[in-house]
């Protein structure tokens, strides 16, 4: 009998810790992220679309952002996550100099990040390490 007790115990201490443990899609989002690939692109265009990819970086820091696009002064302001279904987040951008932009994108375990430009296409992208 004590050892249900200290079991029932045990897993009542426990379970609070571990639903805890979760982070928040905008948790996730936390870091730098640097250009890796793009998919779905023209066998033409391979080469050109990855050194541009590869130049492109975003980067979280609590509700902030800064997105930086070869050729282009990079961008800040805040973010909050507007819908997360099964494996899409999507990605209000609120720029300091005014406008608004929506990402549609995907985290798939902790380092990979797959931002979805459209037409099929995707930019894969790697957590930097720290």
């Amino acid at each position: 009998m004590r050892s249900r007790v200290k079991t029932a115990l045990a897993l009542a201490i426990t379970i609070p810790f571990a639903a805890g443990c979760e982070k928040s899609p905008r948790d996730k989002l936390q870091g730098r992220w640097l250009g890796e690939s793009i998919e779905n692109v023209p066998v033409s265009q391979v080469q050109k679309a990855t050194g541009w990819v590869k130049g492109t970086a975003i980067e979280f820091s609590g509700n902030k952002v800064t997105v930086t696009i070869p050729a282009e002064t990079p961008r800040s302001g805040t973010f909050k996550v507007s819908r997360k279904d099964a494996e899409t987040l999507l990605v209000s951008f609120n720029r300091d100099e005014g406008g608004h932009d929506e990402a549609e994108m995907a985290i798939v375990g902790d380092q990979q990040l797959r931002w979805r430009i459209g037409e099929g296409r995707e930019i894969v992208m790697t957590k930097a390490r720290n």
